[in-house]
């Protein structure tokens, strides 16, 4: 196990070594997947991908989508009795940015590039309640509830790809980003003691913020085709 060890260690230096990155005239596109970097620390964003395009040499374009979804039920319990009941909560995100690189000469294996991008996005929240008004128990108490945001956000960068083989690359990326959030307003419908009860909200406005990192700070796996 060892040896094999040492073997593939050897393989994968070899071709570190003689990688090249390939010119606009052979492969225009690249795909990668990122790691991104926030207060919540790394996390993996697929099936968050990015596609280039490479005009030239020197220039590319970049599309990035993203989609993500998270569900929770949280338990409650009735104080000093046997009652249950649950929130259920779920929410499911999404986003498109759209972008442009500048691509330095760097050396054989090693490009390094300045970016500049756009992004647009949303967000939309549910809540179920069962026996719970959204917080504790609540006995014959039920809801459902809907919430959304949209996104937007302006971002510059500076990041490196690095061949390890000849169409294989990782890179990393690091960024200053503006970043808006606009509250969509919600609607909730709740049901208690056999009277229910339509709530609308409107938009609570909007909040923006600058900051290092975000979306541009991150590590990539890519393939160049």
């Amino acid at each position: 196990m060892k040896k094999l060890t040492i073997l593939l260690g050897a393989i994968v230096m070899s071709g570190t070594l003689l990688a090249q990155k390939p010119s606009s005239d052979d492969s225009n596109f690249s795909l990668e997947g990122m790691i991104n970097y926030s207060d919540m620390g790394f996390e993996w964003n697929a099936p968050n991908l990015r596609m280039r395009y490479f005009i030239n040499d020197n220039i590319a374009a970049r599309l990035t989508l993203g989609m993500s979804s998270s569900s929770e039920t949280m338990n409650v319990y009735e104080a000093g009795g046997s009652g249950t009941g649950t929130i259920d909560m779920g929410s499911m995100s999404w986003s498109l940015g759209l972008g442009g690189e500048y691509h330095l000469s760097g050396t054989d294996g090693l490009s390094p590039y300045f970016s500049a991008g756009l992004e647009f996005g949303g967000i939309s929240m549910t809540e179920d309640w069962s026996n719970s008004d959204g917080v504790d128990y609540m006995e014959d108490m039920t809801a459902s509830v809907e919430s959304s945001v949209s996104t937007f956000g302006l971002g510059l960068g500076a990041g490196v790809d690095y061949y390890i083989f000849d169409n294989i690359y990782i890179g990393m990326e690091m960024g200053l980003s503006w970043n808006s959030i606009t509250d969509g307003g919600g609607s909730a419908s709740i049901t208690s003691g056999g009277t229910t009860t339509d709530i609308t909200t409107e938009s609570a406005g909007s909040n923006s913020a600058l900051s290092l990192g975000g979306g541009n700070m991150g590590f990539r796996i890519g393939w160049r085709f």
